[in-house]
């Protein structure tokens, strides 16, 4: 903190005298409507035939960025504020305003720098650490980030520490905020080989999760690589991730999850991906039959948590997996096999295609694996550089043990479909 100190103070005169301040005035607004049949259960345990409503998210975002000199490519000093508005259309639900963004960031030269305050973490395919930009609140932390950028490295440590208030005489209680940890600590590690369409990272995180009774701080740790060859025509990715240490009820963890994916673009308009998500199960999962608790005993929790990733992104995108969750806490764990294809007829548009196959990955005691096949229609137009329309359909013919994990009579015939239109206009950029 001294040294922050010291360099503001030197940033301070050197500001004064130089005419290199930059404002920025953003907008992120969009609406998106949803019709579904079949979907989700609703709060109250019923089964919903069918569901309309529509969202919204009004994002207005402030950024001042300080440089040296005009010929500067870096800011000494950045700071940025957003604000955000996300519900439902007439609802006067007051949590829905809040801040997504506020931090400030010191550039020190040479690629080093320190980012602090809420922000958004995103880092490789956003299956770990991701903004979730599809949901209305996004995603974002209060941490403190510093890092080295430079020769084809990259190196980002950053921590966590949540308190709900400035509590100076009822310990250290947490009782779920922003996120759900108490504490979290992480490295990324990213190189690109140089003369070589090839990138790798390392990411190892420790999340420490309060206990039920606030009494122990439970620790867990997660650590896995992600690969990137991008020849080109063609553009491949694989992942592997590792769980372990100790859940939040004391129980110990033992789950991994591996993900490939490969693309091929014959054409700027044409392209075409296959891919296979393995995310380990709980052994000796069994859901039981409505109406009824099912307690069963686990000596270790095998469910693989994506943690704090963008979801839609994976899994199919009617969001049934990793978003919704499961009876009792523990998860059989999920497989999916998909395919895509593209196709962009002009420029602004863009008609995507996919289909997947998803079963679970731990042998189920009272049903079979498979649970479905999900088919996804998407159609997106560019009507400029800052305004877009999109919209899609997705169908699922589920199988008797979606039905089961769901608890629901409708699952074998799923429905949704959306349209939405979005906004990023930049209202402001002072230059002086």
């Amino acid at each position: 903190m001294r040294r922050v100190i010291i360099l503001l103070a030197i940033l301070l005169p050197v500001a004064a005298a130089a005419q290199n301040h930059q404002f920025t005035l953003d907008a992120d607004f969009f609406t998106r409507g949803e019709v579904r049949k079949g979907g989700l259960q609703a709060d109250n345990g019923v089964d919903s035939d069918f569901a309309a409503f529509i969202l919204e998210r009004t994002r207005l975002s402030a950024q001042y960025d300080w440089k040296a000199n005009s010929s500067a490519a870096i800011p000494l000093a950045q700071f940025k504020i957003s604000a955000q508005h996300c519900g439902t259309w007439g609802s006067l639900d007051a949590s829905a305003l809040s801040v997504y963004e506020a931090w400030m960031q010191l550039n020190f030269g040479k690629g080093f720098f320190v980012k602090l305050g809420r922000q958004p973490l995103s880092y490789d395919d956003q299956r770990i650490f991701g903004s979730d930009d599809w949901s209305m609140t996004g995603l974002s932390h209060d941490v403190l980030k510093a890092g080295y950028e430079g020769f084809g490295h990259k190196v980002h440590v950053f921590v966590a520490y949540n308190q709900n208030v400035e509590n100076i005489d009822g310990g250290t209680i947490y009782k779920g905020g922003l996120q759900p940890y108490k504490a979290m600590q992480a490295l990324w590690y990213h190189y690109d080989v140089k003369s070589f369409p090839l990138d790798a990272s390392l990411l190892a995180v420790n999340i420490g999760m309060q206990s039920w009774d606030f009494s122990t701080t439970f620790q867990q740790q997660l650590a896995g690589a992600f690969l990137h060859f991008h020849p080109k025509k063609w553009d491949a990715e694989a992942s592997y991730y590792r769980q372990f240490g100790q859940s939040e009820e004391g129980m110990p963890i033992d789950a991994w999850m591996a993900s490939a994916k490969v693309q091929f673009a014959p054409s700027e308009a044409l392209g075409f991906r296959l891919g296979y998500d393995y995310l380990s199960g709980d052994k000796d999962f069994a859901v039981p039959a409505g109406g009824m608790i099912g307690l069963m005993r686990h000596d270790v929790l095998r469910g693989f948590s994506s943690l704090y990733g963008s979801h839609h992104k994976f899994y199919g995108a009617m969001d049934f997996f990793y978003v919704s969750t499961y009876y009792h806490g523990f998860t059989p764990g999920l497989q999916n096999l998909f395919v895509g294809v593209n196709w962009k007829p002009i420029p602004a548009l863009t008609l995507d295609a996919a289909y997947h196959f998803l079963a679970t990955a731990a042998k189920l005691l009272n049903a079979d694996r498979p649970l479905g096949h999900e088919i996804e229609l998407e159609v997106s137009y560019d009507i400029n550089s800052w305004l877009s329309v999109s919209g899609g359909y997705s169908f699922m013919k589920g199988t008797p043990t979606m039905t089961v994990l769901k608890r629901s009579t409708e699952k074998n015939q799923l429905h949704w479909g959306w349209f939405m239109l979005r906004a990023t206009p930049r209202f402001l950029n002072h230059i002086r």
